[in-house]
């Protein structure tokens, strides 16, 4: 077992919303963060090619972030694509399947996504595995569950006989609430660099901007992040006009 530096982490890094709020999360409270990403073929694939000038960006809100943000790779996981029918690898409606869950649902995506990234971090030293896995304000996936994340870290751990630490800082919140850890994070500047830059539609639309970003605004996706990004700037605006009425 390799040694595991407490103050690093490796943070599962799409170039979508959440993972990129993660990413900041993790610049802010360890010294040393990689990242991971996955190409699993994805209709939304846009979001792989966002990824570097999300990093770019990030790196450039604060020096410490900047010295903090390590190597980043991207692991082939196509054959996921292959055996998973779902209507994010396959040209197939957004609708719902027998069972239930969405047609989006790619079975079995965060249990090897996971285990991928806890190799890289168990040979990297890394002792922290971040993800934006959310059971608040979510489309439904099993695998984003919180049980199922306490789960796989004990048999991750078991398995590899490691002390990995899967941390899901989203876990327990919502859109809303997302937008405004951004905020806490990195200002305005991170707000803006998450609203232009990262991708979350599960088309991965570039095309159609709107006041939360770019996307669709008909996938699941994209009515999460609008609904949230509705809440927290109505929120925004409250505040302001408190502040402004203390003021007089």
């Amino acid at each position: 077992m390799n040694e595991l530096n407490p103050a690093a982490a490796l943070v599962l890094f799409s170039g979508g919303q959440d993972s990129s709020t993660c990413l900041a999360w993790a610049l802010e409270r360890y010294t040393r963060v990689e990242t991971v990403g996955f190409s699993y073929g994805q209709r939304h694939a846009t979001e792989l090619e966002m990824r570097e000038p999300i990093r770019r960006g990030l790196a450039g809100l604060k020096p410490e972030w900047g010295k903090r943000l390590g190597p980043d790779r991207v692991i082939d996981l196509g054959v996921l694509g292959d055996v998973s029918v779902s209507a994010l690898t396959s040209d197939l409606p957004f609708t719902r399947r027998p069972d239930g869950l969405p047609a989006t649902f790619v079975p079995g995506r965060n249990l090897v996504f996971f285990t991928f990234a806890a190799i890289v971090a168990e040979q990297r030293g890394l002792k922290h595995v971040i993800g934006g896995m959310c059971e608040t304000d979510y489309s439904g996936y099993p695998d984003c569950r919180d049980d199922t994340i306490k789960a796989l870290q004990a048999a991750i751990n078991l398995g590899m006989n490691a002390r990995l630490a899967i941390e899901t800082p989203l876990m327990w919140v919502d859109k809303a609430a997302t937008w405004r850890l951004a905020e806490e994070l990195g200002g305005a500047g991170l707000v803006d660099l998450i609203r232009d830059e990262t991708v979350s539609c599960y088309l991965g639309d570039r095309e159609h901007r709107h006041d939360w970003g770019f996307g669709c605004a008909a996938c699941d996706a994209c009515k999460l992040r609008a609904r949230g990004w509705e809440s927290y700037a109505n929120s925004r605006q409250s505040q302001l006009r408190l502040a402004t009425s203390g003021k007089t």
